[in-house]
């Protein structure tokens, strides 16, 4: 089996010695993304927009890969407060209501930096699709 990996320059990449994503097989799996791009919070405050430039992040990744927001099979989102489920809920539901990817939804102690309100993973297939039931 092949394993391919993609950087996409976050700081941490390097400091924690982790790829944003990396194939293996017929799955794609990207790391915890929040809303950070280089040292650039996007969306300071507003958990929607950290939701929505967090997931753009992570399809980018796929995207490395050949593959569209279709191809996502599975999603995490940790939260740092529970108030904002509804405002990550409807970002979520903007990119993926066609989809319907798996997902779980945690809220979490915090993150490492306390402007971050939201990170998220996502899983994706790059193998034939099988007909839905």
């Amino acid at each position: 089996m092949t394993v391919t990996r993609v950087q996409s320059g976050s700081p941490w990449e390097e400091s924690f010695g982790f790829a944003r994503a990396v194939a293996a097989g017929d799955r794609v799996l990207v790391a915890g993304t929040t809303a950070f791009k280089g040292d650039v919070l996007y969306g300071e405050g507003d958990p929607y927009e950290q939701t929505k430039v967090a997931f753009t992040t992570a399809l980018e990744a796929i995207g490395e890969f050949g593959l569209t927001p279709e191809s996502v099979i599975r999603t995490r989102v940790c939260l740092a407060h529970a108030r904002d489920v509804d405002a990550v809920g409807r970002a979520h539901k903007e990119l993926f209501d066609t989809v319907r990817p798996v997902t779980t939804l945690l809220i979490v102690q915090g993150f490492m930096d306390s402007r971050v309100l939201v990170s998220v993973e996502v899983e994706a297939f790059r193998g034939t699709p099988s007909e839905e039931h």
